[in-house]
């Protein structure tokens, strides 16, 4: 819900609050994204839709729109600690890309951190650069120094 609301009601609604939205939100047959599973087991999720749909990204001065373009967003990329640093994050937005595609985005987008300076695995939610570039993604703009915008075009068939 971090970039589903103002980031005031968000801090409000921290917790349960956040939480309940976010169940009402899936259970009012929205797909707010896609998860991965080993064996039945959810490892991973990757939070993407229309850009419109995250009305706190207006609000960043980082993150404002490059263009005019519409564009799906990736804004969570998240995989359980014991399946990191096995490709899965790459893999999940492989299939964000797709989800998007089948919804019909023509560019899907993502605000990764550049992990080229250290930083803590909780700060990296939105993912990182080379898992990013992994799925085929480029970067397209950088209005700060640890986090580009990255694109993926969808190609006509």
């Amino acid at each position: 819900m971090f970039w589903r609301v103002p980031r005031k009601r968000y801090e409000a609604d921290k917790g349960a609050r956040n939480k309940g939205a976010f169940r009402r939100l899936v259970h009012g047959g929205n797909q707010p994204g896609i998860i991965a599973y080993v064996r039945n087991e959810p490892i991973g999720w990757c939070a993407v839709a229309p850009r419109e749909k995250y009305i706190g990204l207006e609000r960043s001065r980082i993150l404002k729109p490059v263009d005019e373009e519409p564009v799906w967003s990736v804004s969570c990329l998240f995989v359980r600690k014991d399946y990191r640093r096995q490709g899965i994050a790459s893999k999940l937005l492989g299939g964000a890309v797709k989800f998007a595609c089948l919804h019909g985005a023509k560019i899907v987008e993502g605000y990764p951190v550049d992990t080229s300076t250290n930083m803590a695995d909780a700060f990296l939610w939105h993912g990182t650069a080379s898992a990013f570039l992994a799925a085929g993604f480029k970067e397209v703009l950088r209005r700060s120094e640890s986090r580009p915008i990255m694109r993926y075009t969808i190609r006509a068939k």
